[in-house]
Parts: C-alpha cells; structure tokens; sequence
C-alpha cells in the first residue's frame, strides 16, 4: 500500500506512526474537512436537480448566455419543424458592423438542448461577435412537430438563412454559417442543395464519414444488428425517440469521468467548482427528443449506412444530397483529442467523394480544415481557451477564406511570432497562416482502409434484414402496446433522468442537508495541502481513474475484435452479399453525372478563351499567384495589406466582395491550368492601363510578396519574372501616353506655351517661326479632378525620373 502511494507521487505516511499525536491531529483534520465537503457536495447535487426542473419548466430551455429575440419561427413553415432563428443582441461594448456579413450559429440536436454556441462570452457567437458581425441562432424546442423529417429541418434551414440575407442587404457577403456536430452534417446537406444561399460554412466537431477513424462508437450499429434497436427504441416512445440514449451513448465513451472524475473534481474542490459544474451540468441535463422518422433516417443512413460521404442520399422530389455541389468555402475544425468525432470521421468525406486534386478543383471547391492536439468533443464548443484562439481566429478572417481559390488548405493559428507588431494583426495574441494542402496529406490523417470498409458494409446490409424482420414481425405488436402514458414513464425512469430527479428540494431530506452545508460554509475548515491522508484520497482517486481507463480499452479493443471477426467472416460478408474475390471498393464511387461532365468541358474552353481578357486586377492577382506559388503559404498580414492596397486605389470604398471573389477564382484556375499562357498574356490586359495603374500594380505585388519575410531565391526570381511583363506593359502605357501628348499640342491655348524670346533685330534669323529647340515646352497641366472621384481615376502627377520600380532584393 505504501509502494502504491509512493508511486502516485504522494508522501510517506510511514514515519508518522513514530509521532501518533500529529497522526492523530491530521486524521482529525482531515475528518473535519471530509465531512463539511460532503455536505457542501451533496448541497451541490441538490441544487442541480433543481435547476434541472427549472429548465424544464422554461417555455424556449436553452443555454444561451446572450439576449436574444426571436425572428423566424419554423412552427409557421408550410413543413413545419420545432426549429427557430434568433438574432442575438451584441454584448455591451460591442460594435456591429452593417456592412459585415452577418453569422449564423446552429447548434446541435444530438439529445442536449440548444445554446452551447453561446454557452459562454468566449464561444463561437462571442468571436463573431467581437469581430463585428451581425450574429443569428438555430435552436429549437424540446419536442419536436410530429411527422417532421431531417428533409423538413433542411427546408427551414434554408429558409433562415435566406431571412438572415434579406435582414442584410448591405452585407458584403453572403452568410457565414457555424454548424456543432450534428449541425454540422445537416448544414452541409442544406448547402449541397441551396448551395446559393450560403457564404463560408465552419462545421465543428461534425462527423461525416462514419466508418472511417477510430471512435469506438462506429462499432456500437455492428454489434446491436444494426438499426432495429433504434425502432424498437421510437415504438416505445410512442413514434418519439428520447435523445437520453444518445447522452448515454457519450457517457460510456468515458467510463472514469462518468463514474467518477465528474463528481470527483466537484467534491475535492468543492469550495470553487459549484458554479462551473452547475453551469455545464444545466446543458448536460436538458435532453431533447426527435421524431421516430428523424432518428431512423439518421441512423440508417448516416452512422449505419454511411451514404452522405457518397452522394447517396436525394430529396423527397428527386434532387441527389451530393456534398460537390456546395461551392461556399467549407472549414473543418477538428481535434485529435475528439473520441466522438476524431478527425477521421471529420475529413474522410474528403477521401470518399474525390480521386485527387483535380478532381476537387474541378468541382470549384475550397475546403479548410484545422485541427487540434488535444480539445475533447465538447470542447470544441465550450472552451474559453478555443474561443479566445480559433473561433475567434475564424470569425475575424471570414473574408479572407471566402477568397480563397478552389482545393485544400490547412489553417494553423500560433501565438504571434516575435517581433511582429501587434498593430498587423486582427488578434495582437494570434497569428493565422493559411497554406496549400493536397489530397495525400488529408489521405494520411484519415487513413481509408477498404478491408474495414467492407465489414461495415456487411454490417450495413445486416442491418437492412433485421430491421426489415422486426418492421413484419415485432414492430406491429410493440406499437400496439406503447401508449403515450407508458412512455412516459420510461421518459422518466431513465438512468440519466434518475440521478436529476431523485434528489433536489422535494426530497424530504433536502432541507437539513441544505441547512447543514449552510452551516458548513460560515465554519469552513479546509485541510491543509499536504495532509497525508488528503495525499491518500488523491492517490485512490488515481488508482479508480487507472482502473476505469483500463477497462474502457479493454473493452474497446474487444468490442474492436468482435466486430471486424463477426462481420469479417465468409460466410456473414456472403449472405451480406459479398464476395471475398470483389477487388472493387465496398462502396461506389458517386462518378460524374453526363450534365457535370459536359459542363467541364464547355468551362476549361472558356477558361482557355479568358486568358487574355481582363486588367489591371485580373494582371496583379496572376502576378501573386506566381510569385507565392514556391511558398504555398500566406498569413493574415498579406490578405490584409493587400485589402488596405485595395481600398486606397478604389478612394477607400471597399471592393464588391462577390466579383472579387469570382475574379480571384477565376485567375487561379487559369494560373493553375494555363500558368505560363497566363503570365505572358499580363502586357496585353495592361495594354489600356495608364501608366500610374500600372505602376501601382507593380508596387503591390511588390509589397505583399515580400509581406512576411524574405523571398527565397525561387520566389525572387519569380518577382523579377513578374516584373518584366509590368515593365514591358509600362513602357507601351508610357510611350502610348507621351504620344498622345503630343498629339494634343496644337490643341493648347497660346498663352499655356511659353513664349519664344525675340530674335535680335541685327541678327535676323532665316528659321521658320518655330520655338527654338533650345526652350522645350513645358508639360501640360493635368486635368482637374473632382474631390469626390475615386484615387483609382486620379492621374499621377508628371514625375521628373521615369525609372521603373524594382523588386526589393532578397535580405
């Protein structure tokens, strides 16, 4: 026993058998200290199963730490759903900008009530709050509207973002939307849809490929027999699913923090952690229901049958769910701490639905993603320290992921180099650099593995049979039997639901306990730190935790070894269907519809004919792309220069955010198809610049190239590439200008001319009457410019050196 505490980093008790006075004192001490902290802890539970009744009891229960009014109502939809849209009332202090595209929040329908993306003022509505936008949220109601269909809860979806658009028509963008988990998948259904509707989508903690990572949870289907368990769990509800059981689907993902850490943190810091535990425990404890349909089609078709990855899944009226449509940038935020959604499930719809990098930038897509070390599921959404960091880090470069051409980039937030001025960044605590990402590297997080996919495909059609036995055999008895009123009472006899239920005030006890521990805490007698029976109490706390950890991979990995041996074997994948000689993928391809086929087509032809159309922008944006093409990477500093850049050439108005957008897209493309048509094609879309544009145009590249840090000796030559093409245009715009100059002459008023002096009157002169050669003209005076005309329009003052600007040199 000794051994044992000394290995869990604690102190030798053994010597103070030696002085049984101050043993005996510490035991009292600690006594004391034990007893007042179970009564202060069990003051706590109370105060939790009050709270619980008191959620229940509020007509919208959610968690929301924001005010908010309610805009959109999905009761009056014509498919009506428990769904609704609120605008959130930005925090005291805060400035919202009319002219930022504005956010919406959906949260997720995963067995909790709505709100925690606002569970906290450092959360996802904080960060885009504190970054100025306008800022909506998706909740819902306990209940859903009987019938109801995910299809109906896309169809609201829709229409909320389409009211947040039309509450903002001087927005910039379109809206961003922010979809938890759940949400997160039926966002991204939604947009594949409309995908019109939408500006950048940020899905957190969403799965999406549920067959590939490693969560031990895509076993539970295989090993229940598939989905007839999640019916038979609806008959009993009365057609109602209780979202309780998925709650205690993620309760025994961790046995040790269930059983025990949770309550344990709340005893040993008793004094301190009511207030958080209460606040966590009043989101943990408000489960929600869904429609029997709602969960089934969830079930059958997401966790089980994994079809959404795959552009299996269409609309009542036809219309396939295929995730290639959306063209919206889409972030992934994921965290390899996450045993719900690891980043497998996260980005393996990324491996399922494109062969390569080609593939992706023929459906025009952009995909972020970023993920973290070590942030578990939940705190994706409520932790401070990832609010504070990449939420917020999300929200204040919106806009510049919006720009972002077609393919794959990793976002990756650090804390700000040294030396770098706070004043360059959004964040002064945070430094946001975006670079290119290809398929193999996404491929090499999630790790596809075709011999486990196709246990999960037997274990997919098994679950059609049984469910299909059930449906004709079982279902009509069962349905029969559950009434409203039974079900009920196995509502209210749910494990979970015991524990809140059992003891609050109206337990006869409540109000001694609830006097004691007040008495506790006006004679509170904590023990010291180094108590040694406290060091105890520590270490058997370890010793629990080590044992539950224990049994949890124990039982994972057999859970493991009895999936892939069930359906792994001859004669299941046989009567699934399968046979062990099929070199084929266990699921299909979604290919390439004829209509996408010959739409590509048709676009690289007029992406072929687009290489010489265009100006001053269309020449500066190849010209980056370039230049930073070597490096494959940029930070906020350059996106930011260059809008700064921007707006001071347009007179401080900033530019039309959609054809910007569809201007940066478009180059890229062509610099990645036709790169060295495109380049040399620069003089001629320069060909009708002035010389002052152009000159501007060469100072940008200029700058945000060298924006970050030195060039290397390939991205230098590239400048000096660039350049050459701005200098030929130049030298055309130049000569083009002085010879329009003087064609303009003869035009001038005599008196804008210098006058000639008078020849000698001894010395008549033989030459025509001419200005002599020796006294030039001088230039003429620009033309006047209205004070309200944009710095773009404005000619460039008449400079005495024509000397071309010039690449900075490499440091």
């Amino acid at each position: 026993m000794n051994e044992n505490l000394q290995s869990h980093g604690t102190v030798d008790v053994g010597g103070m058998w030696g002085d049984p006075m101050k043993l005996s004192q510490a035991a009292a001490q600690y006594a004391t200290d034990a007893w007042q902290r179970s009564l202060l802890y069990a003051d706590i539970r109370r105060q939790r199963g009050n709270q619980y009744r008191e959620h229940l009891a509020e007509e919208v229960p959610n968690v929301l730490s924001f005010r908010a009014e309610i805009v959109m109502s999905g009761l009056d939809l014509p498919r009506p759903v428990n769904y609704g849209l609120a605008r959130i009332a930005p925090m005291e202090g805060t400035v919202i900008d009319p002219a930022k595209r504005p956010f919406i929040v959906v949260d997720p329908r995963a067995g909790h009530g709505p709100g925690i993306g606002g569970f906290k003022p450092d959360s996802e509505i904080g960060a885009a709050l504190k970054a100025g936008h306008p800022c909506y949220f998706v909740g819902f109601l306990p209940d859903p509207v009987p019938g109801q269909t995910v299809e109906d809860v896309m169809r609201a979806e829709a229409q909320f973002v389409r009211k947040v658009a039309e509450l903002h028509p001087e927005s910039r963008g379109k809206p961003a939307v922010i979809g938890n988990c759940q949400a997160g998948w039926q966002i991204l259904m939604t947009a594949a849809v409309w995908p019109e509707l939408f500006g950048p989508i940020i899905v957190a903690g969403a799965p999406l490929s549920y067959w590939a990572g490693d969560n031990p949870m895509r076993y539970g289907g295989g090993l229940m027999g598939g989905s007839w368990m999640t019916a038979l769990t609806s008959d009993l509800g009365a057609g109602r699913f209780d979202g309780a059981w998925l709650v205690q689907n993620f309760e025994n993902l961790n046995p040790a923090n269930t059983l025990w850490e949770k309550q344990y943190q709340v005893y040993a810091d008793v004094d301190t952690e009511g207030p958080r535990y209460l606040g966590f425990e009043k989101y943990w404890g408000g489960y929600v229901f869904l429609e029997g349909r709602e969960m089934q089609y969830i079930v059958d078709n997401l966790f089980i049958g994994n079809r959404l990855a795959t552009a299996e899944l269409t609309t009542s009226d036809g219309v396939r769910i295929d995730l290639r449509n959306i063209r919206s940038p889409i972030v992934v935020f994921c965290s390899h701490g996450d045993n719900i959604t690891p980043p497998g499930q996260a980005l393996g719809w990324i491996t399922d639905l494109y062969r390569d990098d080609e593939d992706i930038a023929a459906h025009d897509q952009t995909i972020v993603f970023a993920t973290h070390d070590s942030i578990g599921h939940l705190g994706i959404f409520v932790s401070g320290a990832v609010g504070r960091k990449e939420h917020r880090e999300f929200a204040a470069h919106i806009d510049i992921i919006d720009l972002l051409p077609a393919g794959i980039y990793r976002a990756e937030i650090a804390d700000r180099p040294a030396g770098v001025p706070a004043q360059d960044l959004t964040d002064d605590a945070y430094l946001m650099k975006i670079r290119r990402s290809d398929l193999a590297e996404v491929r090499a997080i999630v790790r596809p593995d075709p011999e486990s996919e196709r246990h999960f495909a037997a274990a997919a059609r098994v679950s059609e049979i049984n469910l299909a036995l059930y449906r004709n055999t079982v279902q009509p008895w069962v349905q029969a039997l559950s009434t409203p009123l039974s079900a009920r009472w196995l509502q209210a006899m749910h494990p979970l639901r015991v524990g809140y239920e059992c003891w609050s005030d109206s337990h006869p006890l409540a109000p001694v306990v609830a006097q004691a521990a007040e008495h506790a805490r006006e004679d509170r007698h904590p023990v010291e730190p180094d108590n040694p029976f406290l060091k105890a109490q520590q270490a058997m706390s370890q010793a629990v935790v080590h044992l539950l950890d224990t049994y949890r991979d124990q039982r994972d990995a057999m859970q493991a070894r009895l999936f892939h041996a069930i359906y792994g074997s001859p004669l299941v994948q046989a009567l699934a269907g399968q046979s062990r000689q099929d070199d084929g993928p266990p699921r299909p391809h979604p290919g390439e519809s004829p209509e996408h086929c010959q739409y590509m087509r048709q676009e690289l032809a007029r992406l072929h004919e687009s290489v010489a159309q265009g100006g001053l922008y269309e020449a500066v944006i190849r010209a980056l792309f370039h230049v930073l093409r070597a490096r494959g990477e940029a930070d906020e500093r350059h996106f930011r220069h260059a809008w700064r850049l921007l707006q001071d050439h347009l007179g401080g108005v900033p530019p039309d955010m959609a054809q910007f957008r569809r201007i940066v897209r478009r180059q890229a493309l062509l610099m990645q198809r036709e790169p060295d048509a495109a380049m040399a094609a620069i003089p001629r879309l320069l060909a009708a610049s002035p010389a002052a544009d152009i000159r501007w145009g060469m100072t940008t590249v200029d700058e945000l190239a060298n924006q970050g840090g030195n060039l290397s000796d390939a991205e230098h030559q590239r400048l000096l590439q660039a350049m050459g093409h701005f200098v030929q245009a130049l030298e055309a715009a130049e000569s083009r200008q002085a010879k329009e100059q003087t064609e303009r002459l003869p035009a001038i008023a005599p008196a804008s001319v210098a006058e000639p002096e008078p020849a000698p009157l001894t010395a008549p002169s033989a030459a025509p009457l001419t200005a002599p050669a020796a006294a030039p003209e001088p230039a003429p005076e620009p033309a006047p410019v209205p004070e309200s005309a944009p710095a773009a329009k404005r000619p460039a003052r008449a400079q005495a050196s024509r000397a071309h600007p010039s690449p900075r040199k490499k440091r």
